[in-house]
């Protein structure tokens, strides 16, 4: 479950404007060896941060995105960067920040859609070719963990209920159905050899 930003802190004590607090990290990694920018950016994707620009990654304010970038600034640091972790608010443009945001996740959960659409055609593939076996069977429920998983963990970066998470939620339900479908006509064919 995400959690939800926390409201903006400004110098005034007002924070009911409905302003979303954000952290920025600003961050220079030397340019060799180039694993060290790769480390950085994968850390920040897996986080769900949107790039603001080069070196500029925004993620709401929560606790959590808090101890994780506080985390990567010392890595980075390490690294022997640079890094500045930021609490703000946007001034303006706030929209397109969201908007990404949202783009973001619902590129994510479009993938968990495409490999929800695989994972039901090899399903029917093992109909088809009438293969009902234990080992598929664990092999097919194995790949639906992983995507329920993969689910969860963008559903736990997904601050702002993205619009394509009903579809991810939609075909995630499909596979569960026609993987017990498909669990059933297992278990029927082994009573049927015994």
């Amino acid at each position: 479950m995400s959690e939800s930003p926390e409201p903006p802190a400004n110098g005034d004590g007002d924070g009911d404007d409905g302003a979303i607090a954000w952290l920025l990290l600003i961050y220079r990694v030397p340019p060799e060896p180039t694993r060290l920018r790769a480390t950085v950016w994968r850390r920040l994707k897996g986080l769900g941060a949107i790039y603001l620009q080069n070196s500029a990654a925004a993620l709401p304010r929560n606790p959590t995105n808090e101890r994780a970038l506080r985390k990567l600034r010392h890595e980075i640091i390490e690294m022997t960067g640079t890094a500045m972790l930021l609490s703000c608010r946007a001034l303006a443009g706030e929209a397109d920040i969201l908007a990404a945001f949202q783009a973001a996740r619902d590129d994510e959960y479009e993938e968990i859609v495409d490999k929800c659409q695989d994972f039901l055609a090899q399903v029917a593939k093992e109909h088809v070719a009438e293969h009902f076996s234990y080992a598929e069977l664990e092999e097919n429920d194995v790949d639906l963990v992983k995507l329920r998983s993969w689910f969860d963990k963008v559903t736990g970066r997904d601050s702002f209920a993205a619009p394509g998470r009903r579809a991810a939620e939609e075909a995630l339900d499909a596979c569960a159905r026609s993987l017990e479908t498909y669990a059933n006509e297992v278990y029927a064919r082994e009573e049927e050899a015994h």
